[in-house]
């Protein structure tokens, strides 16, 4: 990837835009901070993010563990259970995550007041 400074010039392969497209998905961030959390099932996961529907968070799961930053192990039950929890890469970007969290309860009323937004349930 290429390099760039503060205020340089984002190419196309630059790690600034690579980390905003693999977050940049509306329920990236929630499905990572529910599983740094540890292992979890797709029902709990259901639970624990407010507003995803079954079809999103598969699609999100599936998204997810082809970058490799999650993982899902299948149980030899009846009935068959499956756990996703996050790899050794996906631990990685915790501390990022819940800085990024951190940083929108911090200043995501200022941007929701400068931006006219209404709120949209808690932060």
């Amino acid at each position: 990837m290429s390099d760039y400074g503060r205020g340089g010039e984002f190419f196309a392969d630059c790690p600034a835009r690579f980390a905003i497209e693999l977050l940049a998905d509306k329920w990236t961030v929630p499905v990572l901070s529910a599983l740094s959390l540890g292992p979890r099932r797709p029902r709990d996961l259901l639970e624990s993010i407010g507003g995803i529907s079954g079809k999103v968070l598969s699609r999100t799961l599936r998204q997810l563990e082809s970058r490799g930053f999650v993982q899902h192990q299948r149980h030899a039950e009846a009935p068959p259970r499956v756990d996703y929890s996050l790899t050794s890469l996906g631990v990685t970007l915790t501390e990022p995550v819940l800085a990024l969290s951190d940083w929108v309860r911090a200043h995501g009323d200022a941007v929701r007041d400068a931006s006219g937004a209404e709120p949209q349930g808690s932060l």
